[in-house]
């Protein structure tokens, strides 16, 4: 299965992800008008800065996730379909225990709802995650976890080399 992951010496903190994101999820799908909707577009990417190291960070899928084990009203579900953990609007209590037990810190209140929300991976885009087109810098890639790896090894090998 695809993951979103990150090569974080890449990320300029631009937040081209966040705003690709929060267009992606909105109602209009466009960035000028998603700015006048009545329920303003919820981002599901953060991008976190400290020094001089930027990171974007979305929910990870985790297999044993502590949000849908904490979940009471049974929202936060695992899709056995598409593998990713999906969360059910209607069923949302909004009780926030998701948001305390997720490690990564990345399931958001949505404010007009006072209900939760999370990466989703662009299901309506054919998950074809919207933060990752927008990467100006490739800095994000939706990829196989071993392809992924295999690049970064062929990078460290490329850098050893003295090839740029």
């Amino acid at each position: 299965m695809k993951q979103i992951l990150t090569r974080s010496e890449h990320c300029l903190g631009c937040k081209s992800c966040e705003l690709a994101c929060a267009v992606a999820h909105s109602t209009s799908k466009t960035l000028f008008e998603a700015i006048n909707e009545l329920k303003p577009p919820q981002k599901r990417v953060f991008v976190e800065s400290s020094g001089g190291l930027n990171f974007p960070l979305q929910c990870r899928q985790c297999i044993d996730a502590p949000c849908v084990h904490a979940c009471m009203s049974g929202a936060m579900q695992f899709d056995l379909n598409t593998g990713l953990i999906q969360v059910d609007e209607l069923k949302c209590v909004g009780c926030l225990m998701c948001v305390m037990v997720c490690p990564f810190g990345v399931i958001a209140e949505v404010s007009t709802t006072h209900k939760v929300t999370k990466c989703d991976r662009c299901q309506d885009l054919d998950y074809q995650p919207a933060c990752v087109s927008a990467c100006p810098t490739k800095a994000l890639a939706f990829v196989e976890v071993q392809a992924f790896a295999h690049s970064g090894r062929q990078a460290i090998l490329d850098q050893l080399k003295g090839v740029n």
